[in-house]
């Protein structure tokens, strides 16, 4: 059997003799790594030995959500405070190149760190567009509120997680900024017409549609899909695929959100049968894993030829870097 269409967390710092016997039989594409899983810069290099062991592979999507700001898994004292997108958002409003320059040396930073730890997928990007009143899920973690400036800025982490060697995935496709309700508690329902996400909240994701990932969001938009919400809607990802024109490696967010209905089986057949490439779960929980195996189908076809592409970049910096010269560069544009 070949790979499996699903990314799984683990409980620890290490492997369980458990977790070692399931990702073995079940092979799945990928991990993702929270801050419990790291402890320090040697037992997570450690960690991700251990990953490669079990999957036999040299090149792994291992996933970690370090965008700077309050989405950061790793955290000083072991590694630095990156600053959240809101920052460099304020620092756009009059001055987008200084903006963009900053942006970009700011994830070649963040690239910088999870490449010396072999982590080789960070999930950004935001591409969201929030509205007055949303939830604050989103908050400062996106780049503005105007379609050109968070297309530039996304863009520009994009490209520096990809010239220091790590790849990144697109968050949170087709737009998470007109949800009024977090979608790790609830799920959130969004009523506004189809011409006015057409011409707001779908552009910058169209704009990024040629990166290699994509998450997609925990939301049900009734101009879309009256029932379901985008992840587990086929509709949905007819416009992603379409529309947006994404043509990457599509994930779904974390199927143990409360946004989601029924078992874990049912769930990741959901997420599948809908068009995603690939399901992702976080929390390590044995128990919801081994219902996502009964659910899961072999990575084939086009999902493979994506997922193979995808990783096409991991390893792969470009050019000199100097990171104590580009520190001294974001903190001066911040500031200034």
């Amino acid at each position: 059997m070949g790979l499996s269409a699903a990314i799984f967390g683990m409980q620890g710092t290490g492997l369980t003799e458990q977790e070692i016997e399931f990702f073995k039989r079940v092979k799945p594409y990928g991990y993702i790594l929270f801050a419990r899983n790291c402890e320090s810069p040697e037992q997570i290099k450690k960690l991700v030995g251990e990953l490669k062991k079990v999957s036999g592979r040299d090149i792994l999507p291992i996933l970690i959500d370090q965008e700077g700001g309050r989405v950061a898994r790793l955290k000083p004292p072991h590694f630095p405070a990156f600053p959240a997108a809101g920052k460099f958002a304020s620092l756009a409003i009059n001055d987008i190149e200084a903006a963009k320059k900053a942006v970009y040396e700011n994830a070649r930073l963040i690239a910088h760190e999870l490449y010396e730890l072999g982590i080789t997928v960070n999930c950004g990007p935001l591409a969201d567009l929030p509205v007055e009143g949303a939830h604050d899920i989103i908050g400062d973690r996106a780049f503005g509120k105007d379609v050109w400036q968070v297309s530039q800025l996304a863009e520009s982490f994009a490209q520096g997680l990809a010239d220091g060697g790590v790849v990144s995935v697109l968050k949170h496709i087709p737009g998470h900024g007109r949800a009024f309700a977090d979608s790790h508690l609830e799920l959130p329902v969004v009523d506004t017409p189809l011409e006015i996400l057409r011409q707001s909240d779908f552009l910058p994701f169209k704009a990024l549609s040629h990166l290699p990932m994509a998450m997609t969001a925990h939301v049900l938009y009734t101009a879309i899909d009256p029932e379901n919400m985008a992840t587990v809607s086929k509709a949905a990802n007819s416009i992603i695929r379409d529309e947006i024109g994404f043509d990457g490696l599509l994930m779904s967010d974390d199927l143990s959100m409360k946004a989601m209905q029924g078992d874990f089986t049912q769930r990741t057949r959901d997420v599948l049968s809908a068009g995603c490439d690939i399901v992702l779960h976080c929390n390590g929980d044995m128990t919801e894993m081994l219902a996502i195996e009964k659910g899961l189908k072999p990575l084939s076809g086009k999902a493979l030829e994506r997922a193979n592409k995808a990783m096409e970049g991991a390893g792969k910096t470009k050019g000199f870097f100097d990171i104590f010269i580009a520190r001294e560069n974001v903190n001066k544009a911040l500031v200034s």
